[in-house]
């Protein structure tokens, strides 16, 4: 479990990894079997396109609500945590795409007031290394403010942008096993290679906010959140709530 040590990592780097495994076996083997049936009925949408697929699967909050999640995600966020989103992400072997560098933070600009407590799980389903395009991060880059971004190529990338002039002499590579997961800040850069390897990579990311942070209504049509633990704190409206 974090500890005081980690906490200070996260606010300092901006990121931390936990070895020891977020589920047990049996709860692991139910996510990946969901996640696999949603890869298999994905119909015209890419591996790396299977974006808050929790809106339309409920099953899925067994793991969103989840007391091993929220124990961790409490101690870097605080005990007021409301779900901001889910995605499933598979980099299938020699042709997943690159993820630009970018901020998570830049896509929701006016969606939501402030981007300082938001922190993701990224929680590895199949062996993520270098060779198949594992996560890696620019450590620190969390403190620096949103960077201008450049275009790229949609069909060789997953988005149209990228940030410009990034040190990635600098990066840091999230190795993981399944089960294992990496949590970092909304606004640290991160991205990922192509996957050019036999070996498929694929995770599933799970997003929290503390409920100081206010999301804009307006700016949210049909998108749902919960109120995973403790109370709201600005307002928000949740689907169980």
């Amino acid at each position: 479990m974090l500890n005081a040590e980690s906490r200070e990592v996260y606010e300092r780097q901006g990121y931390v990894i936990e070895r020891d495994p977020l589920f047990d076996s049996e709860k692991m083997r139910r996510l990946t079997e969901i996640f696999e049936e949603h890869l298999a009925n994905r119909g015209a949408k890419r591996a790396d396109e299977l974006d808050t697929p929790h809106f339309h699967d409920r099953r899925l909050l067994e793991f969103l609500l989840a007391d091993e999640v929220l124990d961790r995600v409490e101690h870097l966020i605080g005990p007021n945590i409301a779900l901001w989103s889910s995605h499933f992400i598979a980099k299938e072997p020699y042709q997943g795409r690159r993820t630009p560098w970018h901020e998570d933070s830049a896509y929701w600009q006016g969606r939501v007031d402030r981007a300082d407590q938001i922190v993701t799980v990224w929680l590895a389903l199949d062996p993520s290394t270098r060779e198949n395009g594992c996560m890696r991060v620019i450590p620190g880059s969390h403190l620096g403010g949103h960077r201008s971004y450049g275009p790229v190529d949609a069909e060789q990338n997953t988005f149209d942008s990228e940030i410009q002039h990034v040190d990635e002499a600098a990066a840091v590579y999230f190795e993981l096993e399944p089960g294992q997961c990496s949590m970092h800040d909304a606004r640290i850069i991160h991205g990922a290679m192509p996957n050019r390897s036999p070996k498929r990579r694929a995770g599933y990311t799970m997003r929290y906010l503390a409920t100081t942070t206010h999301v804009i209504a307006e700016a949210n049509p049909n998108f749902p959140i919960w109120l995973a633990r403790g109370k709201d704190l600005s307002g928000n409206t949740y689907v169980n709530g």
